[in-house]
């Protein structure tokens, strides 16, 4: 008995997306941070990040229970908490609605309503429209890459109530990085996406050469973009080296890819975005505290 219960606490565990989520409560306290002089009040950040955990965690369920019948069809997804059959759609339908208004409320009551407003866009964005569009075409990444980067847009109005610059240029970084992440998955993956009717940039234009133009177009964008946080005074020229050195090195291993088309140098590319990300982030506060 305690076995069962064990595996369906593990089985809601997986509906939330640890790794999503991991990634979006690191970047809203990046955001919390950067926004102000640091963080000044432990509580009002423990605040944000419980609500923008319940709204991250119901969406990602709400994602699970709309892409069940697509993931029974995909060998990387069949064995998920619904397609194996451990939880129930309606049962993950009610936890992921419950979370997610929750989640808002927490922060309207807690922090204030910009906040809210810009976590349940977020959700708006990940689960009614991307979700969704995934079966229609192939924009579906870009509209998820906003969704994704809202975040830390989240944690500077957190701290600051409102949206200047710095938090736009946060949102870019994080926006341009999600393509070539996404995308080397897709194309490691176009065959599982394929089987289960998405319309992903791989899937719709199999020679790879769209997706490998978004790949070097967005990983270009990315080096200037990157640097912007210095000339705002939001951090300073380790900063700066460290992500122009990144940015560099992450488009040439993205144009590696767009020449051999290998799903040895998409591992690459794809353990370098998971790689970039942390280190910009660590570049960033280092620079800011020393």
């Amino acid at each position: 008995m305690k076995a069962e219960n064990k595996k369906i606490l593990l089985a809601y565990l997986e509906l939330t997306k640890p790794r999503i989520l991991t990634l979006v409560l690191i970047t809203t306290t990046l955001g919390f941070f950067l926004s102000g002089d640091g963080i000044t009040s432990l509580s009002q950040l423990l605040i944000l990040l419980v609500g923008a955990a319940f709204v991250c965690a119901g969406s990602s369920t709400l994602n699970h229970y709309l892409e069940r019948e697509a993931d029974s069809k995909m060998f990387r997804t069949c064995h998920r908490p619904i397609p194996s059959g451990i939880i129930s759609p309606s049962r993950a339908l009610s936890f992921g609605i419950v979370l997610v208004l929750s989640g808002v409320l927490i922060l309207c009551w807690g922090i204030n309503l910009l906040t809210a407003f810009l976590s349940l866009l977020s959700a708006f964005l990940y689960v009614l429209v991307y979700t969704p569009l995934k079966k229609i075409s192939w924009v579906n990444t870009s509209i998820g890459a906003i969704a994704g980067a809202l975040p830390p847009m989240g944690g500077w109005a957190a701290a600051s109530g409102e949206l200047t610059l710095g938090a736009w240029v946060l949102f870019f970084i994080l926006f341009l990085w999600q393509h070539p992440h996404f995308y080397a998955i897709a194309w490691m993956f176009k065959d599982d996406y394929k089987r289960a009717g998405f319309k992903m940039l791989p899937v719709v234009y199999p020679d790879g050469i769209s997706t490998f133009q978004q790949i070097n177009l967005c990983s270009l964008l990315l080096i200037p973009i990157s640097l912007l946080p210095t000339y705002l005074g939001i951090s300073g020229w380790l900063y700066f080296y460290g992500s122009l050195f990144l940015g560099i090195g992450l488009f040439g291993i993205g144009r590696k890819l767009s020449f051999s088309k290998s799903m040895r140098d998409a591992q690459h590319l794809l353990h370098a975005s998971v790689i970039y990300l942390p280190v910009l982030l660590f570049f960033i506060i280092i620079d800011r505290i020393v």
